[in-house]
């Protein structure tokens, strides 16, 4: 790869790490923010959903975004919007500024990502360059949500607000970095849409004139007419929302109130299906689910994120006010979990070259049930040392499944719809974020008044999500295949994406 192809890759590399240090950093404040904004359980929950909620709520928007207004204008604007509100959720001065400033960050970083990973998607060509981009992508994530973990309790020992602060400093110095390196991609617009819509041959007549400008170039074609889905995007983030807030109340809400918050969010589910299929141009292309990998790796990252941020919320819960350890031991007792940062562009791109994304993505989930299971005997007492091997499998279980979901769920899509396959997965990640959260905040409730028993009831969700995980999880060929122009085996396109991706009929399903 060139040196400005390298460059691009850093750009989008610093975005994702920001977004993996901005949630790590607020993980380890959580406790401090609520001792100085006196904010309840489910308020406290509320922090951390609203920017759950945002990310994934406006996820397909941005997705549908990237494709039609390009690429770098939908990555650099909002960035510099999630610099704003992230400072301003450093000046809160209660509960409900800083969810609207979370919210608001969650609904930027809900643009920045699909445009970010479409880049690579359709910037890097298929094969081991693009894998690889992928999981370095991807392990840059991680390598943030580790820094964050230390960070974060280094910043608040000093002030909570500077969890706020900091990425500010980091969100400037990327936006000043990605204006002269990433591409403009109006003309590759023009070809993904190409790709997707064949212009129709029609002979020319007196009243038909040229399609084509004069001095086009050969094979010229209009971009196609742009078209936001405005009520689709506003819908399904209403109907996410709602279903999030019901989970949330179900055990201390008149069931009256519960039903009702899931009535009205399945009304708004049913409009978006309805409004989708009549749109000109849908926020969602119902065909797109034809694509079985696309559907498994949307479910499998739901449930996978729903157990790995429902799990993070009790233990820095437990190991702050039950147990009593400062935000940096806190922190640094959670950077096990930040095992992907060092594995997932190591050691993952050789197990998905040698047994395929299905079956590396497998093993990490069977992983994460033995972690999660491992960790439920909780005590008032119990040493590091016990705790230890089950936040270092789940480092390693997001090592593995993480990276390959993102290859599986872009693979055998269309150019022209690579940000909207990117949007879908992000926002399976994020509602499944935002489920897991209110979940356990749920389960906390059920257990009573008694802390250890609310927290060992709350980390059953993280099991049980993990299980069903398993389940659902991608399905795929083992068997490798020569790579065009490589004298190396690799994964078939069942399991990595070797084939252009404009080529259809690769089902990982």
């Amino acid at each position: 790869m060139s040196g400005r192809t390298w460059g691009v890759l850093l750009v989008l590399c610093g975005a994702i790490f920001l977004e993996g240090i901005d949630i790590a950093m607020l993980n380890a404040a959580l406790p401090s923010i609520r001792a100085e904004l006196g904010l309840t359980t489910g308020e406290l929950q509320w922090v951390m959903s609203a920017y759950v909620l945002g990310y994934g709520g406006f996820m397909l928007l941005g997705g549908r975004a990237a494709d039609l207004f390009g690429r770098r204008r939908m990555f650099l604007l909002p960035l510099a919007v999630f610099l704003a509100f992230s400072g301003l959720g450093g000046l809160a001065g209660n509960g409900w500024t800083l969810v609207l400033a979370r919210f608001v960050t969650g609904a930027c970083a809900a643009f920045m990502t699909p445009a970010g990973l479409s880049v690579i998607t359709t910037g890097f060509p298929a094969g081991p360059h693009r894998t690889k981009a992928l999981l370095v992508y991807s392990g840059t994530g991680g390598a943030g949500f580790s820094v964050g973990l230390v960070v974060g309790g280094l910043l608040t020992a000093a002030d909570w607000r500077w969890v706020f602060f900091a990425p500010v400093v980091l969100a400037a110095l990327i936006l000043a970095a990605g204006l002269p390196l990433l591409p403009r991609t109006e003309e590759a617009r023009t070809e993904d849409a190409r790709a997707v819509r064949p212009r129709a041959m029609r002979p020319r007549t007196a009243r038909t004139p040229p399609t084509e400008p004069a001095g086009a170039r050969p094979g010229w074609a209009r971009p196609p007419r742009t078209h936001l889905d405005l009520p689709g995007a506003l819908t399904v983030t209403g109907s996410i929302l709602l279903f999030v807030l019901a989970v949330e109340r179900a055990t201390h809400a008149p069931p009256v109130q519960t039903a009702a918050a899931l009535a009205a969010s399945l009304i708004l589910l049913l409009a978006f299906i309805r409004i989708e299929r009549r749109s000109p141009a849908p926020l969602v292309r119902p065909g797109i689910f034809r694509t079985h990998s696309l559907v498994r790796a949307n479910l499998t990252g739901a449930l996978f994120t729903c157990g790995f941020f429902g799990f993070q919320f009790v233990v820095v819960l437990y190991l702050r006010e039950l147990r009593g350890w400062s935000a940096p031991e806190t922190g640094l007792a959670m950077l096990a979990l930040g095992a992907d940062a060092v594995l997932a562009p190591v050691l993952t791109p050789r197990l998905v070259r040698r047994f395929g994304n299905a079956r590396v993505i497998l093993g990490g989930l069977l992983l994460a049930v033995l972690a999660y299971a491992a960790f439920l005997p909780l005590s008032t007492d119990r040493a590091y040392a016990a705790m230890f091997p089950s936040l270092l499998l789940i480092g390693i279980a997001f090592a593995l499944a993480y990276g390959p979901l993102t290859i599986v769920a872009t693979d055998g899509i269309d150019p022209g719809e690579q940000g909207l396959a990117g949007g879908l997965l992000h926002t399976s990640f994020q509602f499944g974020a935002a489920l897991g959260l209110s979940a356990t905040t749920a389960a906390m409730s059920l257990g009573g008044p008694d802390p250890l028993t609310a927290y060992r009831t709350a980390l059953l969700v993280p099991v049980l999500s993990a299980l069903l995980a398993v389940a659902v999880s991608p399905r795929g060929r083992a068997a490798p295949v020569q790579a065009p122009h490589s004298s190396r085996p690799v994964a078939s396109s069942d399991h990595a994406p070797q084939q252009p991706l404009a080529r259809k009929g690769t089902n990982n399903g």
